[in-house]
């Protein structure tokens, strides 16, 4: 009976512009640890830039997850909506990280496939920014939600390949030579590759919302 009740009941709208507003902040941060990637004088620009868009993210994620306390009826389960924000807020997280690792060891230059990895990353924020305003009618927009997801699990695994490739091609740069670039540019590749990993969990977060609901 309790069921019928709630299903009768108006969902609450705001966490739809909620996780809107938090994919804007991922999809800024995703194009600042881009410029972040092409190096040069600007690299601190575009490190404060990706902090104040986590700071940004953040706040947002607090609302979310004091309103699934607070309101009475969610758009879909509690649970997939904590779910859903905590793997979006992760991902901005590790854009974080590893700006700040550039920052730490003073990196200006960078190699083509870590620039790579980084459009890459831009490329999964916009596809989970088109998403999220999808779940309002999700019945009606299950074909592309899961061409999304599917579009992000590909670039993922593209974005494993430049991994490797860029990280075997830094080893044989400096193999004979002063070992901390190397250290230096595969936790950066590190970083990197943890980050799209961090999209492919949103992809498969979106995912089981979809399964749920159709």
């Amino acid at each position: 009976m309790l069921g019928w009740f709630q299903a009768l009941l108006p969902k609450e709208q705001r966490f739809f512009d909620l996780f809107a507003q938090h994919s804007r902040a991922v999809s800024a941060g995703a194009e600042a640890l881009r410029l972040m990637l092409r190096g040069g004088e600007d690299v601190p620009a575009h490190y404060q830039t990706i902090m104040d868009r986590e700071h940004d993210a953040d706040i947002v994620t607090r609302d979310i997850l004091i309103a699934v306390r607070r309101t009475f009826i969610t758009p879909f389960d509690r649970g997939s909506v904590r779910d859903l924000i905590t793997s979006m807020d992760n991902a901005i997280d590790q854009m974080q990280k590893t700006a700040k690792i550039i920052m730490l060891f003073d990196v200006r230059t960078f190699e083509p496939q870590m620039g790579q990895m980084a459009e890459a990353i831009v490329e999964c924020a916009h596809l989970v920014q088109e998403a999220l305003p999808l779940l309002r009618s999700i019945s009606r927009e299950v074909g592309r939600l899961t061409t999304i997801t599917e579009k992000i699990t590909q670039i993922e695994g593209r974005a494993d390949e430049l991994h490797d490739a860029g990280l075997k091609e830094l080893y044989r740069k400096h193999e004979k030579a002063d070992a901390m670039p190397f250290i230096i540019g595969s936790e950066i590749y590190d970083h990197l590759e943890k980050v799209v990993d961090r999209f492919d969990d949103v992809a498969n977060e979106l995912h089981g919302i979809v399964i749920e609901h159709v």
